[in-house]
């Protein structure tokens, strides 16, 4: 991929960006072992887990550690999904990471593994990681070494109101693309909101042209894509098409490019409160619709992205990616002590059942009861592909380039041909 180091005076820029002072990014990290004179063991750690359930869930099993550890206290810092991603660049540019920071695997732990800041955990944790659920930690594994420990997997899909579908008259999730944008259609002339989108974030709707250059192009041409620094193939341009068709029938709701995914009047909270019957989102996505609006209970339900016919890819092919914690090199035995508290049964049981995560401890499938958790389960269980989100996938840079011009395409300023070239330009650049 590529990676590009960061001078001082970038660093500095990224810093002040991320809204970071030099006092709070020395005070992150380092080399310390976090001990104090009376012998604690004080670990920092990073996550987003911002919205409820889960945010309490996790305070509470910081806690439950602590009790089991009297000489470990645990400093959680929850961040928004953008605000982490801006700290964290400017903390990898520092060189002082979090003890345990979230991670979703991929180019951006690779740039922070050859820089020389993550923790390999291959052998530490070898005795009780070896049983997870393998598929979950692949995003974690660089080189044949694990860098991370996951807490869940699971996949994008479109998650649905079901009332709403049925007052539009459409029978069933569609399967195809022609008949998506046909549901689309039939949406709109009830005076139904078909499609709620954070256009403020970029990285939601990131996911309409990363699943349609899978299904059009097929899952293989995203990676060798990156593999040639070239994302101008005819698939790929197609995808852009495709997303402009649907982008076209005004499918979003009214002030869709200023909102935000978790806020009262953000992606979410539209969904949750019967706004739009439509979200691309993870598995992530009932909880927060309830967190953020009212949630729709029993009218919630979840489809994977259709096929696009004639395309090379297969509705089976998922795109997602889970959650994992890595350590900052040099981080205490207490942080490994915690991701292994992390990962044990009887803590995926309690995120399984409160907070709907989809275990990666396979004792913990036991605890599976909602209908939607199981339907995303099953589909990531069949599924024939699997390819990580691309804004982790791949470099940072390049992650971030997809998702600008991807939402510039869905703001009307960039036509599919300009948004593979964009990207291609920026991989050329991280060579």
């Amino acid at each position: 991929m590529g990676d590009r180091a960061l001078s001082r005076r970038g660093f500095l820029a990224a810093s002040a960006a991320a809204g970071l002072s030099m006092t709070a990014l020395s005070a992150c990290g380092g080399d310390s072992d976090g001990g104090s004179s009376d012998g604690t063991t004080t670990v920092e750690w990073w996550n987003i887990s911002t919205t409820e359930p889960t945010k309490t869930v996790w305070g509470g099993l910081a806690k439950k550690f602590e009790a089991q550890n009297p000489k470990v206290k645990i400093k959680i810092v929850q961040l928004e999904n953008d605000a982490y991603k801006s700290k964290m660049t400017a903390l990898t540019a520092s060189g002082k990471l979090p003890d345990i920071f979230h991670t979703w695997g991929g180019g951006v732990l690779k740039q922070q593994v050859d820089a020389g800041l993550v923790e390999d955990l291959t052998d530490g944790t070898k005795p009780w990681a070896g049983t997870l659920l393998p598929v979950s930690k692949q995003a974690y594994i660089l080189d044949n070494k694990t860098y991370a420990i996951p807490f869940d997997i699971g996949m994008i899909g479109f998650w649905y109101n079901k009332a709403l579908f049925k007052q539009a008259g459409i029978a069933a999730p569609p399967t195809t693309w022609s008949g998506f944008l046909g549901a689309v259609k039939k949406l709109k002339a009830k005076g139904i909101t078909p499609l709620a989108l954070a256009g403020k974030e970029k990285w939601p709707g990131m996911y309409f042209w990363a699943y349609l250059a899978m299904r059009t192009a097929g899952i293989d041409a995203l990676q060798k894509a990156n593999d040639d620094k070239d994302f101008t193939g005819p698939g790929l341009v197609q995808a852009g098409q495709h997303l402009k068709e649907l982008v076209q029938l005004q499918p979003f709701q009214k002030g869709f490019l200023g909102a935000a995914y978790s806020t009262p009047t953000g992606q979410a909270a539209a969904v949750g409160n019967g706004k739009a019957a439509m979200e691309l989102m993870g598995q992530w996505a009932p909880v927060v619709e309830a967190d953020a609006g009212k949630g729709l209970g029993a009218n919630l339900g979840f489809f994977p992205f259709p096929a696009v016919e004639g395309g090379k890819g297969a509705i089976t092919e998922v795109f997602g990616g889970g959650g994992g914690h890595a350590l900052r090199k040099g981080a205490p035995q207490a942080a490994v002590d915690f991701l292994k508290f992390f990962a044990s049964e009887s803590t995926d049981v309690e995120l399984v059942k409160k907070t709907n995560t989809l275990p990666i401890v396979p004792g913990a499938e036991k605890a599976l009861t909602d209908p939607n958790t199981k339907a995303v389960q099953a589909q990531l269980k069949a599924a024939t592909g699997f390819q990580l989100y691309l804004d982790q996938a791949y470099a940072p840079a390049l992650g971030q380039e997809i998702n600008d011009s991807v939402a510039a395409l869905i703001a009307g300023s960039k036509s599919p041909e300009q948004v593979t070239e964009s990207i291609t330009k920026t991989a050329k650049e991280e060579q």
